[in-house]
């Protein structure tokens, strides 16, 4: 059964862990107390251990601080600044329901200004450039989608830094994407993680980035040779998470990867939140088996922004943030977006689209202002 029709099922319960309680009570931390221009401008956060006993009881009044709101707001965000806000506040509803199977999709090639902060200045009110409406998409490479999926991580990876770092795993699909990763993210106190790569060719795919490098102790030739047995063996060997992860990031997985998730999901079991960041499930017809359908069906939509199907559909958006409803939207040249239909439950599908599109009719005045606009974009071309 394909993404689009499939039924909501009953959440598996979780197992009692103390990772678990302490995953939900530190991201719902961050949300509640980092502005959400943190996220474009990172900047470090202490927060000292709480007592496991007062765990339980400061989860309620941290949600109850609000961030994510009801969830039933069908508006789109305005602005990328709006959009990470409230994908932020989405996850953090995602946890205080104790979902541990996340799925968050961006728009292709989303320019989210973290590493480029001089040219995203301008573009932080603009939606367009989180949605693929600016002159950038035009020209979509390669860099820039691994740069737009990296970006997503960056911002997911400090949304979880009061977990501590050595609990937080990013993993991406090669070496050299991690490595990327790695360049980037070093030194950066608030990209603290381990950067790991399911393909490992080459050097070992863990790397903790956040602190200054340290003066490395002299070691004897059987350290060394031990240090190296176990990188080549962790290296030859199946993927693996470290033992300590509790959140686990994977960054643009395909469908070979999808296999090794499985693998993963079953391992960690569901005290270890496993969030996806731009899976594209739904462009996905045939998975490996039938459990695995299952498993990647049953992770649950928290944040989606993506292009509606455009034959049927020019110019619309598809968008949820949990645990609101699924929106049908149109992005006019000129202007914010506006709703078109909403649906509870699954997403929509291309039938329901079409139809729910082929209902709406423009107003003189759009079709003139949408007209003038495009001449306009022809003649500075």
């Amino acid at each position: 059964m394909s993404r689009d029709g499939e039924r909501k099922r009953p959440r598996p319960a979780l197992p009692p862990r103390r990772g678990w309680l302490c995953t939900t009570l530190l991201a719902a931390a961050a949300a509640a107390t980092i502005p959400s221009h943190a996220f474009l401008a990172p900047t470090s956060m202490i927060l000292s251990p709480r007592p496991s006993s007062t765990r339980r009881q400061m989860i309620g009044n941290i949600f109850g601080g609000g961030g994510g709101g009801d969830g039933k707001d069908p508006q789109l965000p305005k602005d990328v600044k709006d959009a990470i806000s409230k994908c932020r506040g989405a996850v953090q509803k995602g946890l205080e329901d104790k979902i541990s199977r996340m799925d968050v999709e961006m728009p292709v090639g989303s320019n989210f200004g973290v590493e480029n902060k001089k040219s995203s200045k301008n573009k932080r009110g603009n939606l367009s450039s989180l949605t693929g409406g600016d002159e950038e998409q035009e020209g979509l490479t390669m860099e820039k989608l691994n740069t737009s999926n990296r970006e997503l991580a960056r911002l997911f990876v400090e949304m979880f830094q009061p977990l501590g770092g050595q609990h937080i795993s990013t993993v991406f699909s090669d070496q050299y994407l991690a490595d990327q990763a790695r360049q980037r993210w070093s030194n950066d106190v608030s990209a603290e993680c381990n950067i790991l790569a399911i393909d490992r060719k080459g050097k070992r795919g863990i790397l903790k980035t956040g602190k200054k490098g340290k003066k490395k102790k002299a070691k004897g030739f059987a350290a060394k040779m031990a240090e190296e047995m176990e990188e080549e063996s962790i290296s030859s060997g199946p993927f693996n998470l470290p033992k300590d992860t509790e959140v686990a990031l994977f960054v643009a997985p395909g469908p070979k990867e999808l296999i090794v998730i499985e693998r993963i999901c079953n391992e960690v079991g569901m005290g270890c939140v496993v969030i996806l960041l731009n899976a594209r499930l739904s462009l996905i017809d045939k998975y490996a088996s039938d459990d695995a359908r299952k498993l990647f069906e049953g992770f649950e939509t928290i944040w989606s922004l993506t292009a509606a199907p455009q034959e049927d559909t020019p110019g619309c958006l598809l968008h949820r943030a949990y645990p609101g409803s699924w929106v049908l939207a149109r992005k006019p040249s000129v202007g914010p977006p506006k709703t078109i239909a909403s649906k509870e439950g699954v997403k929509f599908s291309r039938e329901e689209c079409k139809e729910a599109f082929g209902k709406i009719e423009l107003s003189e005045l759009e079709k003139g202002t949408e007209k003038l606009a495009e001449n306009m974009a022809v003649w500075f071309k």
